[in-house]
C-alpha cells in the first residue's frame, strides 16, 4: 500500500529535505530509518523540498510497503529508529497514484522574526534577529498587495527549475506577540525561496527602506533585485500541506 506520513524536524542540523550525496538531509535520515524497520531499502517521495536550516510541522511524504504494523501504531515504530530532532506524527494509507507535492491543493508557511535590540540565543535557531523596531502596521499594508494570483518571478532566487513562476497567494497574516513577529502564508505553492524573499521584502518595508506601495511595482517587475534581502532560512517552517 502507499502510506501518506507526516513528518516534523528541526531543520538546523540538516542540509534540507532532499536526498544529497556528500551532506545529511532529511530525507536520507527518514529513509534509513525506514529501511532498518523494514529490513530493505526504502525510498520516500516528499512534498516540499525544504532548505538547509528550514523546519517542519507537517511535511508530507509517502512510500510503498506492505507491513502487519497497524497504521495507528507505525510512527511509534518508525520514530525508534529516528534522531530525536525528526519526528512522523501520522499515517494514513492513499491510492496508488496518490502524489504528495502534484495533488496538494494548498500550503501554508510561518515565519518568525525575533524583534529586539538584543539577540536572545535560546530563539537563535528558530527566527531571524531583527534588531530594528518594525512598523507592522506599514508590513500589513504591503502584505495586501501580495494577495491573490501573480507571477513571482521578483521573489523568485536564481536556480529555479518551476516551469511557471505564476503562484496564488490565498492568505498571509501578520502578527506580533511581545518581541515576536509571525508570517502565516497560504498558497496553492510556493517558488525557490520565495516565502523567504517575501519575509525580507515585507522586513525592508518595516523599517521604511521600501514603501507599501512599491509591491505592485516589484511584482509587476518580475526583477528579483526590486524586491528585500532573502530572510535566513531558520525562521521559516512548513506548518502544514493540505490535500
Amino acid at each position: 500500500m502507499r502510506i501518506l506520513l507526516t513528518v516534523a524536524y528541526d531543520g538546523t542540523k540538516y542540509f534540507g529535505w532532499q536526498r544529497q550525496n556528500d551532506f545529511v538531509s532529511i530525507q536520507e535520515t527518514l529513509e534509513i530509518a525506514l529501511s532498518k524497520l523494514f529490513n530493505k531499502k526504502i525510498l520516500v517521495i516528499g512534498a516540499s523540498r525544504t532548505d538547509t536550516g528550514v523546519h517542519a510541522m507537517g511535511q508530507r511524504a509517502v512510500l510503498d510497503i506492505e507491513t502487519t504494523i497497524p497504521l495507528t501504531n507505525l510512527p511509534y515504530a518508525i520514530n525508534n529508529y529516528l534522531p530525536k530532532d525528526i519526528r512522523v506524527h501520522k499515517a494514513m494509507e492513499v491510492q496508488e497514484n496518490f502524489h504528495p507535492q502534484y495533488d496538494a491543493k494548498n500550503k501554508t508557511y510561518r515565519y518568525k522574526i525575533y524583534n529586539a535590540p538584543f539577540q536572545n540565543p535560546v530563539l537563535n535557531s528558530y527566527t531571524w534577529h531583527v534588531p530594528k523596531k518594525l512598523d507592522i502596521e506599514k508590513m500589513r499594508e504591503a502584505s495586501k498587495h501580495i494577495l491573490g494570483e501573480h507571477n513571482f518571478s521578483a521573489f523568485c532566487a536564481s536556480g529555479a527549475t518551476s516551469k511557471t513562476r505564476v503562484r496564488t497567494v490565498y492568505n498571509l497574516e501578520i502578527y506580533k506577540e511581545d518581541e515576536m513577529i509571525f508570517f502565516d502564508i497560504n498558497g496553492n505553492g510556493f517558488l525557490y525561496n520565495m516565502v523567504r524573499i517575501i519575509a525580507g521584502t515585507l522586513v525592508y518595508v518595516g523599517i521604511h527602506k521600501i514603501s507599501p506601495s512599491d509591491i505592485p511595482k516589484i511584482i509587476s517587475s518580475e526583477e528579483r533585485g526590486k524586491a528585500g534581502k532573502t530572510a535566513p532560512p531558520e525562521g521559516l517552517t512548513l506548518m502544514c500541506i493540505n490535500y
